[in-house]
C-alpha cells in the first residue's frame, strides 16, 4: 500500500493534515500520511524557503521509497517570484488570469522534479504539486459561521461572509499585500495567530465544506485519492 508525504509550509497546515486530512486519506487506502515542514518554519522569521531548498526535501522523500507519493501544501501568495529563491512558474503566473495561476506553478514544479528524478525513468504521478490559492486563510471562508465559531468570535460571522460574498470562490480572495485573506482576517481579529486560530478554524469547518467551496483544493484531493482508487 502506498504512503504519502505532504510537504507543508507551516504549523497551521501541519495541523490541518494531522486533524483534517490524515484520517480521510488513510480510509481511502494510504498506508501512512505524514506532514513534513518545509525547511524549519518553527525557527523562521517568516516566509517560505526558496524552491531549491524545498526541492531537495521533495527529492529526498521520493528517492527513499518507490512506494511513496509526495505532495505539497504551500501558499501561492507567499511563494518567492524572483531571484535565487524563486519557485518555478511563479513569476509568470502573476500575470495570468486566476484560472491559470495554480496550474502554471504546479506544472513547472512537476517538470523540474521529473527532470531531477531522471525523466522517463520516474513515474510522475508520484509527485502531486499543490499550491493553495491564494493562501491558507482563504480556505477558512468556505464556511464563515464555522470559521467565526472555531476562533470563538461568532460576532464576526457576518463580516467574514461579506468578504466571502465579494468573490466567486474563497480561493479567489485577493493576492495582495493589503487585501490577501490573512490581511483581511487580521483587520477583524487584531493579533490573529495563524498557527493556533487557523488550526481551530479548519477543524471546525471540516474537509467536506472546504472541498465543496474550493474547486482547486478539491481537485488536489481527487488527484491524491486517485492514487489508491
Amino acid at each position: 500500500m502506498p504512503g504519502l508525504f505532504i510537504h507543508v509550509e507551516g504549523q497551521t497546515e501541519e495541523t490541518a493534515v494531522n486533524e483534517v486530512l490524515r484520517l480521510h486519506l488513510l480510509q481511502q487506502g494510504f498506508d501512512y500520511v505524514v506532514p513534513t515542514l518545509i525547511g524549519n518554519p518553527r525557527k523562521s522569521t517568516g516566509g517560505i524557503v526558496g524552491w531549491e531548498s524545498a526541492k531537495r526535501e521533495i527529492l529526498r522523500n521520493l528517492k527513499e521509497s518507490v512506494g511513496r507519493y509526495v505532495t505539497t501544501m504551500v501558499d501561492y501568495y507567499g511563494l518567492p517570484q524572483t531571484g535565487n529563491r524563486a519557485w518555478p512558474g511563479r513569476e509568470a503566473a502573476a500575470h495570468l488570469p486566476f484560472a491559470q495561476k495554480a496550474s502554471t506553478v504546479e506544472s513547472a514544479m512537476l517538470a523540474d522534479v521529473v527532470a531531477e528524478m531522471g525523466g522517463d525513468s520516474f513515474y510522475p504521478i508520484r509527485f502531486i504539486p499543490f499550491v493553495v490559492m491564494h493562501e491558507f486563510e482563504g480556505l477558512l471562508f468556505s464556511d464563515c459561521a464555522a470559521f467565526s465559531s472555531g476562533i470563538e468570535r461568532p460576532d464576526l460571522k457576518d463580516s467574514f461572509q461579506e468578504i466571502r460574498d465579494a468573490f466567486n470562490s474563497p480561493e479567489e480572495i485577493d493576492d495582495s499585500a493589503v487585501n490577501a485573506p490573512s490581511k483581511r482576517v487580521e483587520r477583524l481579529v487584531p493579533g490573529y495567530e495563524k498557527p493556533f486560530l487557523g488550526a481551530l478554524a479548519i477543524i471546525e469547518i471540516g474537509l467536506h465544506r472546504v472541498r465543496a467551496e474550493c474547486q482547486h483544493f478539491n481537485y488536489w484531493m481527487e488527484r491524491i485519492e486517485g492514487v489508491v482508487s
